[in-house]
């Protein structure tokens, strides 16, 4: 008699396989879901992108981006946090994050450049790829300082679907996507690509993100509400203007990390302290 298939996917432990049929925690589920739901409104918003439905195109990419975003930390907080999670998260961020922005792009700007713009859509898709596939195989490097994950290597999946689009945000603020254009939006999409699989030193704002100092708390609130506001109102500025901030901090992030690199280099240099002698 044959024995009955197993089905290790949401297990927490591999080892531990249950059988088919048997029941799994909706907490497993959930997250999973969200990260369908985020494949969807990527693969929409390339559909929309086709039928020149450009401004809900990106609304639907944005809303991809979100959604891939905190999937991962409601996985945290349900404590649903499985392997076939992680790796159906990374996938996901190939479409939402690669191929989705990309796309959205050339059907908007860069099929006037021919096969250059195409080129340049290939390049971001590919590095983004690579960025992800990187960013996967430097989860398991150990013993590497604690100040260093407060950084990534290269400008992250998120960030790099959120640059590549600046000449569409602009094009809805009126620069209409001209031939020249296309060629210098191909030019831009390459250097977002170039630096998406770089070794460039980025924020990834996790430090922020552990604990605020509490007369930070209120102007941190402020803040988001105002953010969010003129996002609601004035959406294809305020992305222009994040977009710009982006590229602003980036000298900022990589002058953080050598000066951590320096303090390292100090600490080993400088010579341990000698024994007292009896």
């Amino acid at each position: 008699m044959n024995e009955p298939e197993t089905d290790p996917l949401f297990d927490e432990k591999p080892q531990v396989q249950e059988a088919a049929g048997s029941r799994i925690p909706m907490r497993y589920l959930v997250p999973n879901v969200i990260t369908v739901l985020a494949i969807c409104a990527g693969l929409t918003g390339i559909r929309l992108a086709f039928e020149n439905r450009f401004e809900l195109a990106v609304s639907m990419v944005l809303l991809a981006a979100f959604l891939d975003g905190i999937d991962g930390r409601i996985a945290r907080m349900m404590k649903g946090s499985t392997k076939f999670g992680a790796q159906m998260d990374s996938l996901a961020d190939i479409v939402n994050f690669g191929v989705a922005p990309a796309l959205v792009l050339y059907a908007y700007m860069l099929d006037q450049a021919r096969s250059f713009g195409w080129i340049a859509a290939l390049l971001y898709c590919i590095a983004c790829c690579l960025r992800l596939a990187r960013f996967n195989v430097m989860l398991d490097i150990v013993g590497k300082p604690a100040w260093q994950s407060n950084f990534f290597t290269g400008v992250p999946a998120p960030a790099g679907a959120m640059l590549v689009m600046l000449p569409v945000y602009l094009g809805f603020l009126g620069l209409a996507p001209t031939r020249p254009l296309a060629f210098a939006g191909a030019a831009y999409t390459v250097c977002v690509a170039i630096l998406m699989i770089s070794r460039l030193p980025v924020f990834s704002g996790k430090a922020a993100g552990t604990k605020l100092r509490s007369d930070w708390v209120m102007p941190s609130f402020l803040f988001i509400v105002v953010y969010v506001a003129f996002l609601m109102s004035y959406t294809w500025q305020t992305l222009t203007l994040t977009t710009i901030g982006f590229f602003l901090s980036l000298p900022f992030s990589a002058r953080a990390w050598k000066r951590h690199e320096a303090a390292d280099a100090a600490a080993v240099s400088e010579p341990a302290p000698s024994e007292g002698t009896a």
